[in-house]
């Protein structure tokens, strides 16, 4: 009934009226279309201009890419069915050796998280255009947080390795750093969403900035910085596999060994133990994420 109506009223228009309205409609068409051509042919002219500045020689990709399968073969022990116990144990040989290492991975990605957290959560609510006290106190804590978070990891953890020497401590160090800066950004966006209704109650009642974001602002975010720090877990995780590449402690050290060695068994077998540790890690932490979420919309 009301399409029938509408299309009656169409109808009715003067052709005047109707010529102007189509032709209306087929120039925002056409601005759509050309804004669109003007956008991809930006995109490939970027990505030629890339492609360039970084030397990339697709002969010689495709004249290569062959070794890349090999590599994986080589990775890959032969096993044999019928002695497929004592193959496997000879392929993860240093289990026990690996699995110390792994676990003091697992302890640098920890630390770093909780003291990136830390200081993340410090720094997010000076960094937050609704709630900062000060503009100047805003700028300085979103610069800092964008210095954290810029700087690479790996160019901490060389740093730090030249400061205090080999070890776990560089490693945590490093990561923590680059922690603050990520997850300062995140918290300081998800305090820019909250409602400010309670902030300003607070406020009028007198109470100071602290208690205001105590009670008004924090318990509106408390589910989301518990989400975003599990998930930076899951990234430090992977991070300080490799931090061991410089001497920051971990199974990187181990791993770096192994390549540089061709010990093509060796690096498998620590790959896929770091591998089945990223993924149990992942599915713990996303199950968490979901229960934190749920709980948030049900309250």
């Amino acid at each position: 009934m009301d399409a029938a109506i509408k299309n009656s009223a169409i109808k009715s228009l003067p052709p005047g009226q109707l010529a102007l309205l189509h032709d209306a409609y087929a120039a925002t068409l056409r601005a759509k279309r050309w804004r669109f051509l003007f956008g991809a042919l930006a995109l490939v002219v970027c990505g030629a201009l890339a492609a360039t500045a970084a030397e990339i020689d697709l002969s010689k990709f495709f004249a290569n890419i062959g070794r890349f399968p090999n590599y994986l073969k080589q990775l890959i022990p032969a096993l044999s069915l019928a002695t497929l116990p004592a193959d496997l144990a000879e392929w993860f040989w240093g289990w026990k050796v690996w699995g110390k290492q792994l676990f003091e991975t697992l302890l640098i990605a920890y630390l770093g998280t909780v003291v990136g957290a830390i200081g993340g959560f410090l720094l997010c609510f000076h960094a937050s255009a609704n709630v900062a006290q000060t503009r100047i106190g805003r700028v300085a804590a979103r610069r800092v947080l964008e210095f954290c978070r810029t700087v690479p990891e790996i160019v901490f953890a060389l740093i730090f390795v030249i400061a205090f020497g080999l070890g776990p401590m560089p490693g945590v160090l490093a990561l923590a750093i680059h922690t603050v800066g990520t997850l300062g950004k995140q918290f300081a966006e998800a305090v820019e969403n909250i409602d400010l209704a309670p902030v300003e109650g607070l406020t009028a009642a007198g109470a100071t900035w602290v208690e205001t974001m105590r009670f008004a602002a924090f318990p509106q975010v408390a589910p989301n910085f518990a989400s975003y720090a599990l998930m930076r877990f899951e990234m430090n995780v992977r991070g300080a596999a490799i931090m061991g590449f410089v001497g920051a402690g971990g199974i990187g050290q181990e791993l770096l060994t192994a390549v540089r060695k061709f010990y093509y068994s060796d690096i498998s077998a620590m790959l896929i133990m770091i591998i089945a540790t990223v993924m149990l890690i992942d599915m713990a932490t996303e199950r968490l994420r979901h229960s934190l979420i749920s709980g948030e919309r049900q309250a």
